[in-house]
């Protein structure tokens, strides 16, 4: 058996050397073959460099792939299944949040004949603020999507060859991949794990970025905002007609009048809120059918390593 270990790194310099040594102490373990995919997504830092030497080193196990410029994760992990050799795929972060220690239970299990093996983080430790916030994220888009989204549950799992191809047939250009892994379906097992913390640098996802990921998750895999804003509308329509009525009859039965700049200032502030966020959801939706018709590549590279990466 074969393994792939595809990680993304995105200015990892401070923590490469230490997974990188960890990754390998636990696989030397294990009698299988493997190697180890790296693709920098345009790193400011000494990533770049770190992986030509670690290329050199171990060159029959690491290769590596870097982009022109920073693409996103979406992206990285998008190259590292398309340069996987391996009967199995393990996705894993740099940071080793992801803990390395695990793969041996993830090889157990897809010898089970699972072809997904996901590893859930558990919250326990985390931010009140930060658990709060992620659980109503998830109730939120499991009543919006099309497909099932687990809290905790990552990019860290453990893919068949037929999971990984399944996954590389979607040609999409905006990419969600929590949604496509449930999207592609297969045999599918999960185990918890204790949260680990960052062992060094810091963490690339601030609040804006993971703002934009949880749009990215809410509009990827379903047209039902779309369908919101009529249902918000129609109600809309609905009130002020019923508020219209009230004000007819308690000006005909009692001679009460309504100030009229207040209801009007109501109607003005809450119908031009709804349409403007209706106006940007459509906004969004033509984009990214703008993005898609354009058909770019998902990523660039200007250089990279490993034997088969040096046929291309």
């Amino acid at each position: 058996m074969r393994l792939s270990i595809v990680v993304p790194c995105y200015n990892e310099e401070a923590v490469l050397q230490l997974f990188d040594a960890k990754i390998r102490e636990t696989l030397d373990e294990l009698p299988i073959e493997y190697e180890v995919c790296y693709v920098d997504d345009g790193s400011r830092d000494g990533t770049l460099n770190l992986l030509r030497t670690l290329a050199k080193d171990n060159p029959e196990t690491t290769r590596y792939v870097s982009f022109s410029r920073n693409f996103g994760k979406e992206a990285g992990m998008l190259a590292g299944l398309q340069e996987a050799t391996g009967d199995a795929v393990v996705l894993m972060d740099a940071d080793l949040q992801h803990p390395p220690a695990l793969i041996p239970r993830m090889l157990e299990l897809y010898q089970h004949g699972h072809d997904q093996v996901i590893a859930r983080r558990s919250r326990d430790g985390d931010k009140f603020v930060r658990t709060l916030f992620s659980k109503l994220y998830y109730r939120l888009i499991n009543r919006a999507v099309d497909v099932e989204l687990t809290d905790g549950v990552g990019d860290f799992r453990l893919l068949s060859r037929q999971a990984v191809d399944a996954l590389l047939s979607l040609q999409e250009y905006n990419r969600f991949s929590k949604g496509l892994f449930s999207w592609i379906g297969f045999d599918t097992v999960t185990f918890d794990y204790q949260n680990a913390s960052r062992e060094a640098g810091e963490t690339k996802w601030r609040f804006s970025s993971l703002l934009n990921y949880a749009i990215d998750g809410l509009i990827s895999f379903n047209n039902r905002p779309l369908r919101l804003g009529i249902h918000v509308g129609l109600l809309l329509s609905a009130l002020a007609f019923a508020y219209a009525a009230v004000i007819t009859v308690l000006a005909i039965v009692n001679g009460i009048t309504a100030p009229g700049y207040v209801t009007l200032l109501v109607a003005i502030v809450g119908l031009g809120g709804l349409q403007m966020a209706m106006i940007g959801l459509v906004g969004e939706y033509i984009g990214r059918i703008y993005y898609e018709t354009k058909r770019r590549p998902h990523f660039l590279v200007k250089e990279r390593a490993g034997d088969r990466l040096d046929r291309r």
